[in-house]
């Protein structure tokens, strides 16, 4: 168990995460949520490929995790640490979790929703809100991401088949 605001920490186990997502062929985004005691309830990442699902965000994954294990929709008093900015379908999972706090690590200005492209965090916005911290370890979250697509873009050069589109 870990002090649940040693952010860095729990940063690094999302950085695994994202690290076996790309050895898998998919967007290296990696996902852990922890309670506010420090214990790890869910580790996740990317999987929309693998699952063929458009909802195996990383972020989606974890919470599944989480309330599995805890035979619970709502995962109150918990943090999410995720490597990228999370879309608006993975904020709205996050506040109808009512997970209390998000900790994310690189600013996603295509189509982040955590006060990216929009803030759907904002208190008031909704009967349960969501308190952010960004830029955690950001610069290793965007170096995974530049270097999987500049590898993916090189492939494509070379004639290779990329998995996906």
């Amino acid at each position: 168990m870990k002090e649940p605001w040693d952010h860095d920490y729990f940063m690094g186990l999302s950085l695994e995460e994202a690290d076996r997502a790309a050895e898998q062929g998919e967007v290296p985004v990696g996902a852990v949520l922890v309670g506010w005691d420090g214990t790890v309830w869910a580790r996740a990442h990317n999987l929309t490929v693998t699952e063929r699902d458009p909802t195996a965000h990383a972020e989606i994954v974890a919470l599944r995790r989480a309330a599995a294990l805890l035979r619970n929709h709502r995962l109150p008093g918990t943090v999410l640490y995720v490597t990228l900015e999370p879309c608006p379908m993975c904020v709205g999972a996050l506040i109808q979790a009512r997970v209390d706090l998000l900790v994310y690590g690189a600013a996603d200005p295509k189509s982040g929703a955590a006060g990216g492209v929009v803030d759907l965090t904002k208190p008031g916005c909704f009967p349960h809100s969501v308190q952010v911290l960004g830029g955690v370890r950001a610069e290793e979250c965007a170096k995974r991401l530049a270097r999987f697509f500049r590898e993916r873009r090189l492939c494509r050069r070379c004639g290779e088949v990329p998995k996906w589109p």
